[in-house]
């Protein structure tokens, strides 16, 4: 017996039209997920750059203080004693980490690079920072990394310089896919 089962929900149409309003949101959908995280992560590098406190070894509101806070708690302690070597170092890989991940998902370039890494510095601060939190989704370092796995499967097919570079090789090589 078969069982109808509709297929087509993620092909394109040609031209970009067709479909109802489902299919349309359906195109649309990780666009606000990818708006919300490329400037989240944009703001979180920029506000580290910006905060003299936060990029020293030690003292209040130190990267280095909150690393030593957290040793104990986290999942890795090899990890934060990795980060405690420097600091201030590990503060601004951070920070222009973060930077690059927000600029690539905002721009839709090299989005599941960027994603990736999102997800790689959710994954490592969940890990250390928030490991602790109890319950476990007061921390929200795990929603940040559940949130950049879309983006890496399916990255940016509309509305990024992924999607308008890809169209453009495409119409450079006559269209033929």
């Amino acid at each position: 017996m078969t069982h109808g089962m509709r297929t087509d929900a993620y092909t394109s149409h040609p031209g970009g039209g067709g479909g109802g309003w489902r299919d349309h949101a359906t195109r649309y959908a990780l666009v606000p997920l990818r708006i919300f995280l490329g400037v989240t992560f944009i703001y979180a590098g920029l506000d580290k750059l910006t905060d003299s406190a936060f990029m020293k070894d030690s003292g209040a509101g130190s990267v280095g203080d909150m690393m030593r806070a957290v040793r104990d708690s986290s999942a890795i302690p090899s990890l934060v004693d990795l980060a405690l070597k420097s600091p201030s170092g590990f503060g601004y890989a951070i920070a222009l980490g973060e930077l690059a991940v927000g600029i690539g998902t905002l721009l839709g370039l090299l989005t599941r690079l960027a994603a990736l890494g999102g997800a790689l510095i959710s994954l490592s601060l969940w890990l250390t920072v928030s490991w602790a939190s109890d319950p476990y989704y007061y921390g929200n370092d795990l929603a940040y990394l559940m949130a950049w796995i879309p983006l890496v499967l399916a990255g940016a097919p509309l509305l990024s310089l992924d999607a308008a570079l890809r169209s453009r090789r495409h119409r450079g090589a006559g269209g033929y896919r």
